[in-house]
């Protein structure tokens, strides 16, 4: 960076800007590692791809800046210029393969929760040869990151059905279970209610009971009256029965006045 420095205050600052996203892609690579769920990884890696897209901005500008200045270094100065841009997407490239091996974890992972574990897939190397061109390190390396871009789309699809499918069973579950209490509701009305008709019929039944001996206990008076009348018209001399209260005694043998003249 010293000698950039003396060669461009520019392509100076535009590299500490590169080193300072590089160490935050470094260490958040390191956090990416210590993370097992895989909705926060994914978060993570979103923030990564962040940061490596700055890192692209930022290299080809550096690139430009160089192009621009050609001209005025010499064959040496511009040597070391390309051999820094070629480290500077070298290391990208480095992130951008070690990202793209992230997504494609965390895509299995889903996948094998839903579908149960697959069989191995294979690996590919995302580091790049050292005798490719700038150019073609910069499009291998533009390629990789759509491809971990995609592969994160994939992802962020799964998450999107896991939580519409999470979202769908609660809502089952909740109608079910207001249903079940409107049941146990239901259950508990009818249970009272039958409740109170077994105590109504027993109600009923005691004063159905009580009006039957009532009944008979009249009728056995309005015997017992019947029988003492009949009996004081047939016999009315008959000293042992008692006149019954309210009724009139038999009337006697009445002579008459003209009987004895």
């Amino acid at each position: 960076m010293d000698q950039l420095s003396a060669i461009s205050e520019d392509l100076a600052e535009i590299d500490g800007q590169i080193a300072d996203n590089f160490r935050a892609l470094s260490n958040g690579f390191q956090k990416l590692e210590k993370i097992k769920d895989s909705n926060r990884q994914s978060r993570q890696l979103e923030e990564l791809t962040e940061k490596m897209r700055e890192c692209k901005r930022l290299i080809k500008e550096f690139d430009k800046e160089v192009k621009a200045l050609e001209s005025s270094f010499d064959r040496e100065t511009n040597k070391m210029l390309n051999e820094k841009k070629q480290s500077l997407i070298k290391e990208l490239n480095s992130y951008v393969a070690l990202k793209k091996q992230y997504a494609i974890n965390i895509e299995h992972k889903r996948i094998e929760l839903f579908e149960g574990p697959s069989e191995g897939y294979a690996e590919e190397n995302g580091l790049l040869a050292s005798s490719m061109t700038n150019e073609q390190l910069m499009e291998q390396g533009n390629r990789m990151m759509d491809d971990t871009d995609q592969a994160i789309e994939r992802g962020k699809k799964v998450v999107q059905e896991t939580i519409n499918v999470g979202t769908e069973t609660a809502a089952a579950l909740k109608a079910q279970t207001e249903q079940m209490s409107r049941v146990v509701n239901e259950l508990d009305s009818i249970h009272f209610s039958l409740k109170k008709a077994s105590q109504l019929v027993k109600e009923i039944g005691r004063q159905v009971a009580t009006d039957k001996c009532i009944m008979v206990l009249l009728f056995l008076i309005v015997v017992g009256v019947i029988a003492i009348i009949i009996v004081k018209l047939v016999h009315p001399g008959n000293k042992d029965i008692r006149d019954i209260p309210g009724l009139a005694p038999p009337v006697q043998n009445r002579r008459l006045l003209w009987s004895h003249s």
